[in-house]
């Protein structure tokens, strides 16, 4: 019976001839769906980059683009219009950098106790916990921030209005703190565990180990990161929007309404403006500045990552 059930020789030989021919399409025709995918991703990028140039020229042959580098009012909507990008630069900077002041300590802290000082299960189960945060939508982010964040900071900061800089960017501090915590850490854990020990057989403690040893061997990835967290930052649309306030203003007052790039072409892109009108190219202006700044710090990010590489 066992002779009879079990497959003949013959068999054999024509099930793994099969098994190879599956093998063999496989292997030649998953590298062609990769290179085709490959092949959309930059094809999307370049018409991007094209939509937002020829878009961006329509808007500089009705206004100067000294008048939009230099000048400090920014009234698209006005019947006197005036196109000067730097009150928005101004907004996207302050809370850009009120963020940063959250997310690198915050950040940078919890890496160093996920590196350092916690253990395998701990790691395992504070990390995704982290992660978390990322994934929480931000338009859930911006009504945190003004329906709990803001009212707190009103009691202790009794001039603060109900749109203002100060809570827009605390929260999108907190929301960027698991990038700067994650590809901190990442870098840090991949600095070797001879360098450590190496520095506990000197006498180090813990903290100084973290701290003169493994910070500076992970300088480059934990700098990248910082460098991606302020691209993030700069980026972000949804939580300006709704605690920002709509008040392009070059003012660096963190108690006032601001408005970042993102947010006014979100307004724009309301309907506020008919298409084919100088205010409706402006939003195309106001994106390949902010495309120039993301480009910027990615460049960044990518030249630290470059230089300051230890490689072990």
């Amino acid at each position: 019976m066992n002779e009879q059930s079990s497959p003949s020789v013959r068999e054999r030989i024509e099930r793994n001839t099969k098994r190879r021919g599956m093998t063999k399409l496989t292997e030649t025709l998953m590298p062609n769906v990769f290179l085709i995918c490959a092949i959309i991703s930059i094809l999307t990028t370049i018409g991007i980059i094209i939509t937002l140039i020829s878009e961006t020229l329509s808007f500089f042959q009705a206004v100067s683009i000294i008048e939009f580098m230099m000048s400090s009012e920014w009234y698209p909507l006005h019947n006197d219009a005036s196109y000067g990008i730097r009150p928005l630069l101004t907004g996207t900077l302050v809370i850009a950098f009120i963020a940063m002041c959250i997310a690198i300590p915050f950040g940078l802290a919890s890496a160093i106790f996920l590196s350092e000082y916690a253990s395998d299960k701990t790691r395992r189960t504070v990390k995704p916990i982290l992660e978390v945060l990322a994934g929480v939508p931000t338009i859930v982010y911006g009504f945190f921030a003004l329906t709990f964040v803001t009212p707190i900071l009103q009691h202790l900061i009794p001039s603060l209005s109900i749109y203002n800089a100060l809570s827009p960017g605390i929260v999108v501090g907190i929301m960027i703190i698991p990038m700067v915590a994650s590809l901190s850490e990442d870098a840090m854990s991949a600095v070797p565990d001879s360098l450590r020990q190496g520095a506990f057989a000197l006498g180090s403690t813990r903290l100084e180990v973290a701290v003169k040893v493994v910070l500076p061997a992970a300088f480059s990835g934990i700098i990248a990161s910082f460098v991606l967290a302020v691209s993030r930052a700069i980026g972000e649309t949804m939580i300006v929007t709704v605690a920002g306030g709509a008040n392009p203003t070059a003012s660096i007052d963190i108690t006032s309404a601001v408005q970042t790039m993102t947010a006014y072409i979100v307004q724009i892109s309301l309907g506020d403006a008919g298409y084919g009108t100088t205010e409706y190219y402006s939003i195309y202006a106001v994106g390949m500045t902010l495309f120039i700044f993301t480009l910027i710090m990615n460049l960044l990010a990518h030249f630290i990552s470059k230089r300051f590489r230890e490689v072990y």
